[in-house]
């Protein structure tokens, strides 16, 4: 079974004199709601191996040791089922989803979904961990998604996509081809008033903005780097349509742009999650992961050069 796990903090020359919960809280970076928690676990936290020595000014080089509670997601299926794994630790696990596959479960979808998957796979290597998804991409598209595998991991990095410090960087292949090698799309995304699962630019909704940067031309498509700024649903997708060049695939939005758009082999929207960058929650230094394009959007990329080869 799963060992808890622990975080390890010496008090440094600037903290100290400062009481327990303040270098807790704002030494260390935990939420209140995990300091509660662990308030009412004997021995979670320790001092200089210590427990009763938590209610003492702190001095420089002390060892603060705390015990993080092991826990479990008793409600998710374990299946077997395939996910690119990148990297994994105590604190993180990064998978690069293939698309089609769902982030969680949902009412009436409680299978065949990433969690399962990781939940099996945990439990195969004689591990339990509860499935926190740090943030969510969409169903059908690819890329990196970052798991937290504890309650401190998970507000520790959540807390830098609330505050807009984690870098994201997409690749997409929208139809028609971008004039400008780089721009920026600032356009308040909300619900569509006439189908909630619709996302738009609408001066009532939320602040969003995307950079882009074009990567490859072709006659009728072009390949785009993009880099979101903010997290706001479908943002990409919405965006990219609002400026005239929808992805190939999304039919989901297509149909909202009225651009005529031609066959292409692919079965999914063309939008992959290329890479993720935030502040590791033990080390405290920066980390990025990248996850390699996908056959079928490399696959589109060689269908798109040869067409382009073959036109007279």
């Amino acid at each position: 079974m799963t060992d808890p796990t622990k975080l390890y903090h010496t008090v440094p020359p600037e903290q100290d004199g400062w009481k327990l919960k303040s270098v807790l809280m704002t030494g260390m970076g935990l939420s209140r709601k995990l300091l509660t928690r662990l308030k009412h676990i004997p021995g979670a936290v320790k001092i200089n191996g210590q427990s009763d020595a938590l209610f003492r000014p702190l001095q420089t080089g002390d060892t603060i040791e705390i015990t993080l509670p092991v826990e479990v997601s008793e409600t998710i299926l374990p299946q077997p089922i395939d996910f690119g794994l990148l990297y994994e630790d105590e604190h993180v696990l990064i998978v690069n989803k293939p698309p089609g596959l769902l982030v969680h479960p949902t009412l009436g979808h409680y299978t065949n979904t990433l969690a399962n998957g990781i939940v099996y796979y945990w439990q195969q290597r004689g591990e339990e961990y509860k499935f926190r998804p740090i943030h969510r991409i969409d169903q059908d598209t690819s890329g990196v998604i970052a798991v937290a595998k504890n309650g401190y991991a998970h507000q520790f990095v959540s807390k830098q996509f609330q505050t807009g410090k984690v870098r994201k960087m997409y690749i997409a292949i929208v139809y028609g081809r971008m004039e400008q090698d780089s721009g920026t799309i600032e356009g308040p995304i909300g619900r569509d008033e006439t189908d909630p699962h619709v996302r738009t630019v609408t001066p009532t909704g939320a602040p969003s903005v995307t950079h882009y940067e074009v990567m490859e031309r072709f006659d009728n498509a072009t390949v785009v780097r993009v880099k979101p700024v903010t997290g706001r649903t479908h943002q990409i997708r919405v965006h990219m349509t609002h400026i005239g060049h929808p992805l190939i695939g999304d039919d989901f939005y297509l149909q909202a742009s009225n651009y005529p758009a031609t066959p292409m082999p692919l079965t999914r929207q063309a939008l992959h999650a290329a890479s993720l960058e935030f502040v590791h929650p033990e080390t405290k230094e920066p980390v990025k992961f990248e996850a390699p394009l996908l056959d079928d959007m490399r696959q589109l990329i060689t269908f798109l050069r040869q067409k382009e080869d073959h036109t007279p």
